[in-house]
């Protein structure tokens, strides 16, 4: 079990840099979704499956949902905002 739990914290540790140092927001957005399931699994391998099933709904699924429509909703901002200057 210890091996288990010191793969696990590893994969954590590599995913939460590999959210840090991604370059663009999408990206960023999508490996912080991986970066949420290991973190569940890093709930589950310890024991905690109550805090790991909270753990999918809100950075697994919701953080990431959310950020993906604002960033949609910037992008359309952007392209009307261009849409208007190059009306005037």
């Amino acid at each position: 079990m210890a091996v288990l739990q010191a793969v696990v914290l590893v994969a954590v540790a590599v995913g939460g840099g590999a959210v840090v140092l991604a370059p663009e927001p999408l990206r960023q957005t999508l490996v912080l979704g991986v970066f949420g399931f290991a973190l569940t699994a890093l709930f589950f391998v310890f024991q905690d499956p109550d805090v790991a099933l909270s753990e999918i709904v809100v950075s697994a699924v919701g953080v990431p949902v959310m950020v993906l429509l604002a960033l949609r909703k910037v992008s359309q901002h952007d392209r009307e905002r261009e849409q208007q200057e190059d009306e005037t």
